[in-house]
């Protein structure tokens, strides 16, 4: 034990003596003062909360030295970077400013962009062409947001700006050439020489995004397992994955989450991080539509019956697993895709391929008859009953965008909640029946898919209907937020994000 701990320090001394030891701060490399501030600057992580706090002095970053404190690390290629940022305090300069800054290099008259807000509320894309040239800038309209993204797209960068609960509002910069290998990060300067200013960054992401060319469900690209407060919008990672993870529910007792990955199901438990697999048996074909009775005993699951051409059906088990599931859809009846229970646990609800249209549908858990509640040759999928069994929300492509609808639990008066140019899905009711979260597409994709690996929102409307607001931008989509995920207190939500390793 002995010999073994005096290896490592002199590892540890060696590597430190010439230059190889790093302090990683969280998901960034090192800290850095660009430039040559009076005052040291600083930087920390809170690892409980995952945020980091920022520290800085430096003159004004306009001319042709920079001045500030920078949290780094470097990436290759594409990327978005995304953050909540709030300042400390009132500040003395009305030009402090915070946000992200990618440079060539470390060096204070490196080229670079910069996605900024300052303290006066002014919001910029600000860049430098040349090494030792002034900046320049592109003023958004938006002032004093609080989430600030910066995204790489080849020679266009694209600032995105928003206060919680808005949608983003965004400005481009085009043909600005930097380095295929740059430095990325968070960064304060205080825009005086003798004045430490300090920030806070919450809902760090550094999102590598999938290829152009991949081939949807061939071609994954690693997940993150999120929890997030819906009242305040902060975000935790708990799990990180190379694998494509999707559609976490939440136990009813608050300890668990379960989710899918190839096939198979997994508990996670939220005070140790463990996770197991849950034992469905045969069933190791299951997609994403896993949701639990409202009294938590049972789990549904859509599996894959591979004596059926592969077809989706319904199934049933206890929701610890180990148990032989059970099987509701009948064999030859055409694809079933499961989605929400009854509240009294004897009718599941889902999206079938009955007659060549996907519609909704209930089945008896008893005797396996079905029920048609819709009747349309556009999709209508993502169906879900409210707690009290009275309504049923779900979506539909019928007016030629995918937006939500409610009907009664008979299928009648059936309702559209959602009018904008967003393709919405997956309509997921709080537990108190107050709240209705769901994901919201681009405008630009074809409204009866819900595809991979988009710049989606997660919104949230009153359940009586009403404007929706955003509650959190997300790099995902298939896999996000496709099954019920409130917390059992109706305070958290949990949903899947994603991103190629970096």
């Amino acid at each position: 034990m002995k010999i073994r701990s005096y290896v490592f320090l002199v590892t540890l001394l060696f590597l430190t003596t010439f230059g190889f030891a790093q302090q990683k701060i969280g998901i960034f490399d090192a800290t850095t003062a660009i430039g040559a501030p009076a005052l040291k600057g600083n930087a920390s992580y809170n690892m409980e909360n995952q945020t980091y706090t920022l520290s800085g002095a430096g003159t004004n970053m306009w001319f042709g030295n920079d001045e500030f404190q920078y949290l780094w690390t470097t990436l290759q290629g594409d990327f978005i970077l995304r953050a909540t940022v709030a300042f400390v305090g009132e500040g003395v300069d009305p030009h402090r400013k915070v946000g992200w800054i990618v440079k060539n290099s470390l060096d204070a008259n490196s080229k670079h962009v910069n996605a900024s807000t300052h303290g006066d509320g002014l919001t910029s894309l600000q860049y430098r062409k040349s090494i030792g040239g002034d900046t320049e800038e592109l003023k958004s309209p938006a002032l004093s947001p609080s989430i600030i993204q910066l995204e790489r797209r080849g020679n266009t960068y694209i600032m995105s700006t928003a206060k919680f609960g808005a949608e983003f509002t965004s400005v481009e910069l085009t043909d600005m050439e930097m380095d295929q290998e740059v430095y990325v990060g968070i960064y304060v300067c205080a825009h005086n020489a003798k004045v430490m200013e300090s920030a806070i960054y919450s809902n760090v992401r550094i999102i590598k995004p999938v290829d152009p060319d991949y081939t949807p469900y061939r071609d994954y690209i690693g997940s993150n397992l999120e929890v997030m407060d819906v009242a305040t919008g902060h975000r935790e990672i708990v799990y990180r994955s190379s694998h494509s993870i999707q559609a976490p529910n939440w136990t009813l007792d608050g300890k668990k989450l379960i989710y899918n990955s190839k096939g198979h199901l997994y508990n996670y438990e939220l005070a140790d991080g463990m996770i197991t697999p849950l034992n469905t048996g045969f069933a190791v074909n299951n997609n994403n539509d896993h949701v639990l009775t409202f009294d938590g005993a049972l789990l549904g699951i859509s599996h894959h019956d591979q004596d059926d051409d592969g077809t989706s059906a319904l199934y049933y088990l206890p929701t610890a697993g180990d148990s032989v599931p059970t099987r509701v859809t009948k064999p030859g009846v055409g694809a079933s895709y499961f989605h929400g229970w009854s509240p009294d646990a004897k009718k599941m609800i889902f999206t079938g391929n009955r007659n060549g249209a996907y519609n909704i549908h209930t089945v008896s858990i008893k005797n396996g008859k079905e029920k048609q509640l819709t009747d349309l040759p556009t999709l209508d999928d993502g169906p879900e009953y409210s707690p009290d069994g009275k309504h049923i929300f779900f979506n539909s492509v019928r007016t030629g965008t995918m937006q939500l609808w409610r009907m009664d639990a008979n299928g009648k008066n059936q309702t559209q909640l959602t009018f904008d140019a967003y393709n919405n899905w997956f309509p997921h009711v709080s537990p108190d029946q107050k709240w209705i979260v769901f994901i919201s597409f681009p405008e630009d994709i074809d409204p009866s898919s819900h595809p991979f690996y988009k710049q989606c929102m997660l919104r949230i409307m009153p359940y009586e209907g009403g404007t929706p607001r955003v509650i959190a931008h997300v790099y995902g989509g298939q896999g996000t937020i496709n099954v019920p995920s409130w917390s059992p207190d109706s305070r958290k939500i949990a949903f899947v994000s994603n991103t190629a390793s970096y």
